[in-house]
């Protein structure tokens, strides 16, 4: 890796998919009408998600996408942020970039004309508080290579990818693309798994990274560290990645989560909450914590719990975005 002497403008620029959650109440009678997976997620295609769309009440409309609602969290807690999305030229586009850029992100890439439209997640929620989510992949499938800014890729801290977009092979491409500009410049690349299904599509990519040295920080949590390596004895797991990855940071859901780095190990219980409402985006914003105490220098036991806190905040309710102030969160729970 190239040592670069460049103070970076970002601590973390991330490529990822650029979806807008559409929520909205719902009765039971719509869900079955419907003929919905209930409490599951299901992937639409564009009629489908336009008959969904037709069918819902008033909407709330919020950008999202696993690397963005990470982003979120790090810019909450004073980080210096970009994202690297793709959206289409229409209307979900715009409110995609208006909110990441609300909450102090910058967002740059070119929206994409034509079909197919901006990436959305159409979530129904029932009286009993059930998330039923229906996901149109849409233009994020189609991020260019070209539409990447190497200059900002090579002017952030940590460069942090998401493995829900190595599926197609334009954003994989670019991916690849931004690796390679962020070790030319010294930077630190950052990698989620992300799911299950996504190691079972790409593993073989996902351990050729690995081997070659690719990944600095890799997270996952222990479902996805079994399917890597192929064994579901959590510290076999662990120590098949020894000496490959610079820092494993793995979640263990009401366990806690466990870190290696440079041959250091430490480990942090699950926060304590009242209960438990909604675990989506638990993982990103664990995430936002960790890279956040990780780009300011802190000790891994403070980084995991970062990730900790942030995780807890966050499945206390519904939606993947933090509903307080997190900072001041951080602070007064670190301080006890």
């Amino acid at each position: 890796m190239t040592q670069t002497t460049t103070e970076p403008r970002y601590d973390v620029i991330a490529i990822g998919n650029a979806i807008v959650d559409v929520m909205a109440p719902c009765s039971e009678d719509l869900i079955e009408e419907l003929n919905l997976n209930k409490g599951g997620m299901t992937l639409v295609d564009a009629e489908g998600a336009e008959r969904l769309y037709q069918a819902m009440g008033p909407a709330r409309e919020i950008s999202g996408g696993s690397a963005a609602n990470t982003l979120a969290g790090l810019s909450a807690l004073g980080a210096q942020c970009a994202f690297i999305g793709q959206v289409a030229d229409d209307q979900l586009g715009a409110v995609f970039a208006h909110d990441i850029r609300a909450v102090g992100i910058d967002f740059d890439t070119p929206a994409r004309t034509g079909e197919p439209s901006t990436a959305r997640c159409l979530i129904f929620v029932t009286p009993d508080a059930q998330r039923t989510m229906n996901t149109f992949l849409g233009a994020s499938q189609f991020l260019p290579p070209e539409s990447l800014d190497d200059e900002a890729v090579a002017a952030a801290s940590v460069l942090y990818l998401e493995g829900y977009l190595w599926d197609p092979e334009e954003p994989r491409a670019a991916m690849r693309r931004a690796i390679e500009a962020a070790r030319a410049a010294g930077r630190k690349v950052a990698f989620t798994l992300s799911e299950v299904f996504v190691i079972e599509r790409h593993g073989d990519d996902f351990r050729a990274l690995i081997e070659d040295g690719m990944i600095d920080i890799l997270f996952a949590n222990h479902h996805e560290l079994e399917a890597l390596t192929g064994t579901d004895d959590f510290e076999a797991g662990i120590a098949a990645l020894d000496g490959k990855v610079p820092t494993l940071v793995v979640t263990r859901s009401a366990d806690g989560a466990v870190a290696i780095s440079d041959g250091v190990r430490a480990e942090v219980a699950a926060e304590p909450i009242d209960a438990v409402v909604d675990t989506t985006g638990a993982g990103d914003l664990f995430a936002a914590g960790f890279l956040y105490g990780h780009v300011n220098g802190e000790p891994l036991e403070t980084c995991l719990r970062r990730g900790a806190i942030a995780a807890a905040e966050i499945i206390s309710h519904y939606g993947a975005r933090a509903e307080t102030d997190l900072a001041r969160l951080m602070a007064e729970k670190l301080s006890q």
